[in-house]
């Protein structure tokens, strides 16, 4: 995929809960090319880097009405009991040191840029 559309793809992606720009972790886990299980799991073993303004977990109600307006790709495989987790853009530079790859790392870059570009 070409940069540009990248970028507008991952725009796409970011939302205001909270009052804070946050990204759902199945559409992180699918730009870092990992499970969402995997990008979970790697957040859980390193949690002392993801404070409640770098990454939380979305109540019922707001999941319900987020996702009553989103096109559902790959969040219609979790199961309705299994909350998400939204990350900040603090949440997403932190998540390329615990996913420690290229793609990562490349990735967090043009997600950050995209953050940048909604302000």
């Amino acid at each position: 995929m070409k940069n540009k559309e990248e970028f507008k793809l991952i725009q796409n992606k970011i939302y205001e809960i909270r009052g804070h720009k946050v990204m759902i972790d199945s559409d992180l886990a699918e730009l870092y090319q990992v499970e969402t299980r995997v990008l979970n799991q790697a957040v859980k073993r390193n949690i002392d880097r993801f404070p409640e303004d770098f990454m939380f977990q979305l109540t019922s109600q707001e999941w319900e009405n987020m996702s009553s307006q989103i096109v559902m790709t790959s969040h219609t495989k979790r199961p309705k009991s299994a909350l998400p987790f939204v990350f900040t853009e603090h949440g997403v530079v932190m998540l390329s040191s615990v996913l420690r790859s290229n793609i990562a790392v490349q990735t967090s870059i043009l997600i950050t840029r995209a953050f940048v570009a909604t302000r």
